[in-house]
C-alpha cells in the first residue's frame, strides 16, 4: 500500500492515482462480478497486453484493492478478487456505469 506521504493532498487525485487508469477500472469492473483467473481477464479485456495486466494487478494488489489467491493444485491455479477495500469502490464504479448509460442515451443537454 502507498504510504500517506506518497499520496496527493487532493482526495480526488488520490483516488485517481489508485484506480484512474483505463485498465484498472475495467479490471475492477470484471472483479465486481466474481473472482477471475489471469488468462480469463486477458481474454475478456480486449487489447490489454500481458505486461500491462500483470503490472496493473500487482499494483492493485500492492495497494490493497485486489487479492491474489494461489491454489495448491497441479497445474497451479491463481484467482484475483476484490479485497474489502476494493469492494468499497463498488458505488463509484456503479455511478460511472449509470452516468455512461445516461450519456449514451443522450439524456444530458448538449453543451
Amino acid at each position: 500500500m502507498k504510504k500517506k506521504e506518497e499520496l496527493p493532498d487532493c482526495p480526488v487525485a488520490t483516488t485517481v492515482s489508485l484506480i484512474g487508469s483505463k485498465w484498472k477500472l475495467l479490471i475492477m469492473r470484471n472483479l465486481l462480478a466474481r473472482p477471475w483467473r489471469f488468462n480469463e481477464l486477458q481474454r475478456d479485456l480486449e487489447g490489454i497486453s500481458q505486461k500491462v495486466l500483470t503490472d496493473s494487478l500487482r499494483s492493485m494488489e500492492s495497494d490493497g484493492i485486489v487479492t491474489r489467491t494461489v491454489y495448491a493444485e497441479v497445474p497451479p491455479r491463481v484467482e484475483y478478487a476484490l479485497s474489502e477495500l476494493g469492494e468499497s469502490l463498488r458505488p463509484i464504479i456503479k455511478s460511472m456505469e449509470v452516468w455512461g448509460t445516461e450519456y449514451k442515451k443522450g439524456s444530458f443537454p448538449s453543451s
